[in-house]
């Protein structure tokens, strides 16, 4: 979880193929309004959000109900949205990745084809809840870094 360019894609793939999970990219699952909006520049409300949140949460509970080990990118920036997706399992655990607002905003210019435009950030910025409760992780570290970092704190894989 965390503000986009934050990495959350890249480190949640790598850490699901050093593991052998499953992947789910969050932003695949927003509905096409939510794209345009966002793509239009203009911040998603907790209204936008819920249908696309409980279709994640739909993707979690199959997940568990099958036993799979899963791992997830979404920006999950309110508690109330984490709490949503935890569903009150205490398997479901939150790593949130985060940085300098300078290093985040380089990322996200330096993306092409994306429907996050820069101008956004500030919004997700004030609309993050920092949990007290997921690993957290500067994004200035590489990306094998954190996963490594995971895995040893999770005792999974490798």
């Amino acid at each position: 979880m965390g503000v986009s360019g934050s990495g959350k894609t890249t480190v949640g793939t790598l850490l699901a193929k050093r593991i052998g999970a499953i992947y789910f990219e969050g932003d695949e699952f927003h509905p096409p309004e939510n794209i345009e909006k966002m793509h239009r520049g203009v911040p998603l409300t907790d209204a936008d959000r819920e249908k696309w949140l409980r279709t994640l949460r739909e993707i979690i509970t199959r997940s568990l109900d099958q036993g799979r080990f899963t791992v997830m990118a979404c920006s999950a920036l309110k508690a109330a949205y984490r709490d949503l997706l935890q569903g009150g399992d205490p398997c479901v655990q939150f790593v949130h990745l985060t940085g300098p607002r300078a290093v985040i905003e380089e990322r996200l210019k330096a993306r092409r084809n994306h429907f996050m435009p820069p101008t956004l950030l500030d919004s997700q910025l004030a609309t993050l809840e920092p949990p007290s409760d997921a690993l957290t992780f500067s994004c200035e570290k590489s990306p094998d870094e954190i996963v490594t970092a995971l895995i040893q704190t999770l005792g999974i894989g490798d």
